[in-house]
């Protein structure tokens, strides 16, 4: 590509960073994330968060966004109390993805949600998550890895047609899906691991963490989709926002 497309990466912050004799508070995301960008392609830059109202402007300057993993996504987001094993809410986190993701899906960008990120784009568009499910974890603070299945005719089995073994690490899914939402993939268990919107803007949601993979045909897709002219027009893909 002659014009690399800049994606927008979300991170969060975290407290206690330490650079030096410096312990401060810092915006943070794994490199992992900017280099499968690089790899794939696209330019990355990194999305501190912000107030909500400044995502679409944040958004406009973008040719892609990918919304990175992280934390439970607060239940009350989707009409639920918590679970026993819900980690606690980044509520400023969970307000400013949404608005980005929000902000994405108005202007017809191209969005990919990482693990969270595919959750989160699930409660954007009104569905719902299960809580807590085991066997998609290694141990603690290690991916384990899995089969996916994609499901034929889909965006995401365009790109990578055959099953694959990707790394994991979640203990929530999609339960119901968000309206405009089709499952794209799915787990041996029958876990969806990919979640896309099957026609207009470019918009999809996989499970694992691609970042940790040597395989980057999912974000370089998202990269190209970056990279070619803006077909639909802001709102065109026909979803309901939540």
């Amino acid at each position: 590509m002659a014009d690399r497309p800049l994606i927008g990466v979300s991170t969060y912050l975290e407290s206690g960073a330490c650079w030096g004799v410096w312990e401060l508070e810092a915006a943070l995301l794994p490199a992992g994330y900017p280099r499968l960008v690089q790899r794939a392609g696209g330019l990355a830059v990194m999305l501190p968060p912000d107030a909500p109202e400044h995502a679409a402007a944040a958004v406009a300057r973008l040719d892609g966004v990918v919304i990175a993993g992280g934390p439970d996504v607060e239940p009350s987001r989707y009409g639920a109390a918590p679970g026993p094993r819900t980690g606690p809410p980044d509520r400023a986190r969970d307000a400013w993805e949404l608005a980005l993701i929000d902000a994405a899906l108005a202007r017809g960008v191209p969005l990919l949600g990482i693990c969270r990120g595919m959750q989160l784009l699930n409660v954007a568009l009104g569905g719902t998550l299960v809580q807590h499910l085991d066997g998609h974890a290694g141990l603690p603070g290690a991916f384990g890895r899995h089969p996916v299945q994609p499901v034929p005719g889909t965006r995401y089995a365009a790109v990578v047609p055959e099953e694959t073994s990707v790394p994991a690490y979640h203990h929530q899914a999609v339960d119901r899906l968000g309206a405009g939402l089709v499952a794209s993939a799915h787990a041996p268990d029958g876990t969806v691991e990919a979640v896309e919107v099957p026609s207009g803007p470019w918009v999809l949601g996989v499970q694992w963490h691609p970042e940790m993979d040597e395989d980057v045909r999912v974000v370089r897709a998202l990269v190209e989709a970056a990279a070619a002219p803006r077909g639909a027009a802001p709102g065109s893909a026909g979803l309901t926002l939540a």
